[in-house]
């Protein structure tokens, strides 16, 4: 049976390091197929309930962007939220960690969440 560990090095996950190594992947392979001599800047959609640290993003790309295209590049964080919605009164409202266990509007248990899962690259800044 396989678990998933998680490793800590300095306060921060090896989730994040393997995320990050993706986004640093993708940042060179975009930047490679326009012939970019630089990547100036990545911008990232994180979502609230990726479980994903943008402290722990960034310590991990300066220490993999070292000697590549992307080396100083920024990186910049969006969020974006999660959302419950009351299967009742079909109230909704945006969610973070810890989540809610019933509806605010009518206190009905019966919310569904939805989004706010996703990590992806919107956009790169390249020269």
């Amino acid at each position: 049976m396989f678990r998933r560990a998680s490793l800590r090095y300095a306060g921060f996950t090896m989730h994040e390091l393997l995320i990050t190594q993706s986004i640093l992947d993708i940042a060179i392979a975009t930047a490679n197929e326009h012939n970019a001599s630089r990547i100036n800047a990545i911008y990232l959609v994180i979502g609230e309930l990726a479980g994903i640290v943008d402290d722990s993003v960034q310590f991990y790309f300066d220490f993999l962007s070292k000697d590549t295209l992307a080396e100083e590049a920024q990186l910049h964080f969006r969020r974006e939220p999660a959302t419950a919605t009351c299967q009742i009164c079909t109230a909704q409202t945006n969610v973070t960690p810890p989540l809610i266990a019933s509806c605010p509007a009518c206190g009905s248990p019966r919310i569904v969440i939805s989004g706010g899962r996703q990590c992806h690259v919107e956009s790169i800044d390249i020269d």
